[in-house]
């Protein structure tokens, strides 16, 4: 496996072959990556929903800015932040920490009780911003899984985050929907898939410094 090569061989697909649908074994590669991202804290304030079906694809297109690469793909995926953080939130964590790792209560308490102080001070805005921040990192852990596995994708920002949160009836179940990624095969015909990537060179993008 070389992994340079897989991210070179990953691009932003423009069109998709519809008829091409992911095998289920892929789809759960790319659940397991997304849950074992890196987040701050631990805290893991994300969610992904996954959608594999047509109908609720077509519907997203309109709220996509036409984007046809939604309603191509086999699957879509949407990242999602929690609407809140609070102590009940906090707390679940910590009870999952002791569960998995049999934690003594008195050594997460002070880490614990810090957090909750922090996030108490915190404004809606400055949560929201900070659950945004480890949506990107999930985005671009999901985007090299995908390299590493073949899967074509295609990141998303241009969409309607309201209406994909009411189609999806996100509100309900506290979540906001802040990124989209179709995946599934590039079609044979998308121009797109042989061109070059254009980046820096290296020596202006890398500073060593020893």
């Amino acid at each position: 496996m070389d992994s340079i090569k897989d991210l070179e061989w990953r691009y932003a697909v423009k069109k998709f072959n519809s008829e091409k649908i992911l095998p289920e074994e892929k789809i759960e590669r790319l659940k397991q990556a997304f849950n074992l991202t890196a987040t701050s804290y631990g805290l893991q304030p994300i969610t992904l929903a996954v959608i594999h079906n047509k109908k609720i694809q077509n519907q997203l297109v309109e709220h996509s800015y036409k984007q046809q690469q939604v309603v191509q793909a086999s699957h879509v995926l949407v990242i999602c932040i929690q609407n809140e953080i609070n102590e009940s939130y906090i707390n679940r964590y910590f009870e999952q920490v002791k569960k998995v790792r049999g934690t003594s209560q008195d050594i997460l308490d002070p880490f614990k009780n810090a957090l909750m102080a922090d996030f108490s001070k915190k404004e809606i805005h400055e949560i929201e911003q900070w659950s945004k921040n480890q949506a990107y990192l999930a985005l671009g852990n999901l985007l090299t899984i995908c390299a590493l596995e073949k899967i074509d994708s295609c990141p998303m920002e241009g969409f309607v985050p309201s209406s994909y949160d009411d189609i999806l009836n996100l509100k309900e179940k506290g979540l906001t929907s802040v990124l989209v990624l179709p995946v599934g095969y590039r079609a044979d015909d998308d121009m797109f898939s042989g061109f070059k990537k254009v980046r820096k060179n290296i020596e202006e993008s890398i500073i060593e410094i020893n």
